[in-house]
């Protein structure tokens, strides 16, 4: 018998695990989160906490949409930097990449909110396969 000692091609790609985001020790309590997205705009957790600030706010759906969405975009900018090939395990468990899950959970949320029935499956689906943990998080059982 042989034994193998390579790469386990059935694994599956490795997680990827975020850098820490220059934004996030500027969002602390009574800090103006559209001050700190000016002055980092391509920060997915800027991005989520806007998003999030409009969701608690009850704020248009579509506002909470159009923050999730530019968020969503630039942590998939983000995240094929650093080495992401679309699609793996993208943990909750790692703090800086909450910004990027927080995005994709508010973005299907709105998505449903507007009936946009499509794009909430895809974003719901795309996060429960990125991290069940963050999905569990997130959206629970919506």
């Amino acid at each position: 018998m042989s034994s193998f000692t390579g790469n386990d091609l059935m694994a599956g790609p490795p997680p990827t695990h975020l850098p820490e985001d220059p934004a996030a020790a500027e969002l602390v309590p009574g800090a103006d989160a559209m001050d700190v997205v000016r002055r980092h705009p391509d920060s997915p957790v800027a991005w989520a906490t806007l998003a999030t600030l409009a969701a608690d706010a009850e704020d248009d759906p579509v506002t909470i949409y159009a923050y999730a969405r530019v968020g969503y975009h630039r942590s998939l900018d983000m995240l094929r930097r650093n080495g992401w090939k679309g699609h793996g395990p993208v943990p909750w468990e790692h703090e800086p990449n909450r910004g990027f899950l927080t995005c994709l959970a508010l973005l299907a949320l709105a998505a449903r909110a507007i009936g946009e029935d499509a794009e909430w499956e895809r974003c719901s689906e795309f996060l429960r396969d990125s991290s069940p943990s963050g999905y569990a998080e997130l959206l629970g059982d919506d």
